[in-house]
């Protein structure tokens, strides 16, 4: 079997790897991640509604793949896409290596987990312009959900591009 390294787990390319390996009933983890903290959402198992589940503040490396392990044994949890950091002209941010280890990380403790990159630019900015436009919320209040909401920004845009996935199967 081909490690994370080896196969394109980027994009439409990557999401394909990870909805062909969902089994009826499962739904997909997105992951903002962070320096400092972890945002996460779910989606519902019909793979079209993304909700914010929780923001973690970061510890240990260790204990961070602990919380993911966690969820994915309390919840029917069978893919997951974490945003990949790029700059405007689409190349990669120096968090992207990053991002990419914790893929191979997430799938070597949870080998029946497939994980997709997922591009993130402008998930955090479009969410902090909705919470201070729309929501009016404090600096302080915005830290508090900002990466969960990002997470949930990253997850949605993934799952509105599956019917675009499957249609470029068919057509293939």
């Amino acid at each position: 079997m081909a490690t994370v390294e080896q196969q394109n787990i980027t994009g439409m390319a990557g999401l394909h790897r990870v909805c062909k390996n969902l089994q009826a009933g499962q739904c997909l983890l997105g992951l903002d991640s962070g320096k400092q903290r972890w945002g996460i959402a779910l989606s519902d198992d019909a793979l079209r509604v993304a909700l914010p589940l929780l923001q973690h503040e970061r510890g240990k490396y260790t204990e961070d793949i602990r919380l993911l392990q966690r969820l994915v044994s309390e919840r029917t949890i069978g893919g997951m896409i974490i945003g990949l950091p790029l700059h405007m002209d689409g190349s990669e941010s120096p968090r992207a290596q990053a991002a990419r280890q914790l893929a191979r990380d997430i799938e070597a403790k949870l080998p029946t987990l497939k994980v997709a990159l997922w591009d993130e630019r402008l998930s955090s900015v479009a969410m902090q312009r909705a919470m201070i436009e729309e929501a009016d919320l404090t600096r302080k209040k915005r830290r508090k959900s900002l990466d969960k909401l990002a997470a949930n920004f990253i997850l949605q845009g993934a799952l509105d591009a599956i019917p675009r996935l499957h249609t470029s199967i068919e057509s293939a």
